[in-house]
């Protein structure tokens, strides 16, 4: 097996593994499907915002007062790549109710496989704000670029980029576009085709969550 890159936190949890294996096969039901989504995106949750920052606050138990630490939630922006990016979404905020959500929508062009902008609406002061980006797949890089492009362009505090799935060659080209966000993913898989999918992978994301095709 080929070494991580350094910008690539691969989150190789028993259960995140487990679970991933269970989407990629083809009869998993639509319902299943996006069951166990939900279910890894909360357990992915964990390890992407392990450096979040905290804050001490007073608090009453019902023994003593006490000082506690806690997450500034709404410092926290999740930001939805559509249409895909929903089901990951959908399960990180389970996990942190408090955070914001932004969205993009961005569509592969079928030919030249550039991602194409069609919606883009973020909560205000990004520059207060830690983003969290969320798409299934990072396979040819030109959707997540192209979202990173725009988000960057309101200057937050920080970026991640968070997939189910990537590849060598979305990998590259995440890195080198944007090599100061974190990818953080639960399995790198072999390549891509010749039409921009993920191999192995578990085919398009957003027709197996939704039941299109």
């Amino acid at each position: 097996m080929n070494p991580v890159p350094a910008n690539v936190r691969l989150i190789d949890h028993p259960l995140v593994q487990h679970k991933l294996t269970l989407m990629r096969k083809k009869e998993a039901s639509t319902n299943s499907f996006r069951r166990l989504l939900n279910e890894l995106a909360m357990l992915m949750t964990y390890e992407v915002t392990r450096d979040v920052p905290m804050q001490a606050v007073t608090i009453e138990t019902p023994l003593e007062t006490t000082t506690a630490r806690v997450i500034d939630g709404k410092k926290l922006v999740f930001v939805s790549i559509l249409r895909a990016g929903t089901g990951i979404l959908d399960g990180m905020l389970s996990v942190v109710p408090g955070a914001r959500v932004g969205h993009i929508g961005l569509y592969r062009d079928p030919a030249t496989l550039v991602a194409v902008e069609y919606y883009f609406k973020m909560p205000q002061d990004m520059h207060e704000r830690d983003v969290i980006v969320v798409d299934p797949m990072l396979a040819t890089g030109n959707s997540a670029i192209a979202a990173v492009d725009r988000i960057k362009e309101l200057s937050p505090r920080s970026v991640k980029f968070v997939c189910l799935l990537t590849c060598p060659e979305g990998i590259a080209a995440m890195t080198a576009a944007h090599p100061d966000v974190p990818i953080f993913t639960a399995a790198i898989d072999r390549q891509l085709n010749d039409h921009g999918y993920i191999l192995p992978g578990l085919g398009d994301a957003g027709d197996r969550i939704f039941g299109t095709k």
